[in-house]
């Protein structure tokens, strides 16, 4: 519990990848914020999880999709950070939060592509870069893309193009903050059980199987394969390692 001074922001924190995530950083004693965009009774469980784990834990509201309330909430966020945690500033910045639509590329409408576009790459670029004056040197973000940057299935062209978009954003941090020491990398986890995408890969027995049947390591991922690996670039033995990109999915569709 080495880094018990060491502060991450985990953006949709409140359940799922994130939630394990923040599980996973405070096993390690880095104290969590998290965000939620409307749930804040499953946020407030999971900061008392994580009270109970020994690390600092608070929570507030944002929704990602709306790049004009960030002023507001990185304000809220130092404010916090005084109050609470007696620092001034973050460690780390996890871009976690996002949402999936599966429509074929013949059937995407415009409203479909800019909630996307909105979720999954400009709030995770001006979220970042409003929030780089309450980011430490040498801290670190973590970005979040998906094997179906790198694969392709059918239905889910816009939600992986914008996800190949801030792989390569990802690399232009990392370039663009090394001076200052921050570490940026993303990483891309395979199918995972969760309820993203209305639980489709959890609760689909046929669904499931397939991908099963297409990963070298025969099932599917589970949160906790994706939250150690988010943790672990938070911490000093991950130091050089930087504008990478990281595959966890057990070699899905190799």
């Amino acid at each position: 519990m080495e880094q018990l001074n060491k502060i991450a922001l985990i953006t949709g924190g409140s359940r799922g990848l994130g939630k394990n995530a923040a599980i996973h950083l405070a096993k390690k004693g880095i104290n969590v914020i998290i965000t939620y965009q409307s749930k804040e009774a499953e946020a407030n469980e999971t900061v008392g999880i994580l009270k109970e784990m020994g690390v600092n834990a608070a929570a507030l509201q944002l929704d990602v999709a709306k790049s004009d309330t960030f002023d507001r909430f990185l304000s809220d966020t130092a404010s916090l950070l005084k109050a609470e945690f007696n620092v001034t500033k973050l460690d780390y910045l996890v871009n976690n939060a996002g949402i999936g639509i599966h429509t074929p590329f013949a059937e995407t409408t415009e409203d479909q592509f800019d909630t996307l576009v909105k979720i999954q790459f400009k709030g995770p670029f001006f979220l970042t870069q409003k929030a780089l004056p309450l980011l430490n040197d040498g801290g670190g973000i973590i970005n979040i893309s998906s094997g179906l940057a790198r694969f392709s299935l059918p239905g889910y062209a816009t939600y992986a193009a914008m996800k190949g978009a801030m792989e390569t954003l990802t690399k232009y941090q990392a370039k663009e903050l090394g001076s200052r020491g921050i570490r940026v990398n993303i990483i891309a986890p395979g199918a995972i059980e969760t309820d993203f995408g209305g639980g489709a890969v959890r609760d689909n027995a046929d669904l499931n199987a397939v991908i099963a049947s297409q990963t070298a390591l025969g099932r599917v991922g589970l949160p906790d394969d994706i939250g150690g690996v988010v943790a672990f670039l938070c911490t000093e033995e991950a130091r050089w390692i930087n504008g990478q990109r990281i595959e966890a999915s057990g070699g899905m569709f190799l």
